[in-house]
């Protein structure tokens, strides 16, 4: 009864952010907007796709109960909700899963990425790690974590030049650090 209410909810809020990136995109590219990483971005969707159907299969299908620490790995998924709710406020209509740039734009440079320069791959990068976990699938838990990782080697450098050619990027976040974050140096 548990996975399958998380599953739900987890399911009807990431059809919410598709529509607002759905509708995100359609606004910037109306002002001009240039999107950048297509070839791979297929690739994104298939990993978070498969994670799904695989989280599905583990934890659901073959559900051997949750975690011992269940309460824990639930609140520090509740908390990676709120970053991801600060994240897409924070850059409001720039939010997107895909790497749209709107040039000569002034770079969001408050809430989280205030912080570092891309807290939503973080906040993802704990999210595959904290659901399977909290359903005890640790295979869909090793393979996405990996593929997640191995997808943003590729994603994170495309998404840096896009904003370096079209923005004020790296004048805003010259001493911001990437992803992991960190203290920001001053600039």
């Amino acid at each position: 009864m548990f996975f399958g209410l998380f599953f739900a909810i987890l399911i009807i809020q990431r059809v919410a952010e598709l529509v607002i990136a759905r509708k995100n995109e359609q606004w910037m590219k109306e002002r001009g907007a240039k999107e950048f990483g297509q070839s791979h971005y297929q690739f994104m969707v298939m990993i978070h796709s498969a994670f799904f159907v695989s989280l599905l299969i583990e934890g659901g299908i073959y559900h051997t109960g949750v975690h011992p620490l269940w309460k824990y790995l639930l609140a520090g998924f509740l908390l990676t909700q709120a970053g991801r709710i600060w994240v897409i406020s924070s850059l409001g209509k720039y939010w997107n899963t895909k790497i749209i740039v709107l040039p000569d734009t002034e770079v969001v440079a408050k809430g989280p990425y205030k912080l570092f320069r891309h807290p939503n791959y973080l906040i993802v990068t704990v999210e595959l790690v904290l659901i399977p976990l909290l359903f005890n699938a640790y295979w869909t838990l090793i393979i996405f974590a990996v593929l997640n990782q191995l997808i943003l080697f590729t994603r994170i450098p495309v998404e840096e030049r896009a904003l370096k050619s079209e923005t004020n990027y790296e004048r805003v976040h010259i001493g911001t650090p990437g992803w992991i974050g960190a203290s920001k140096r001053e600039k």
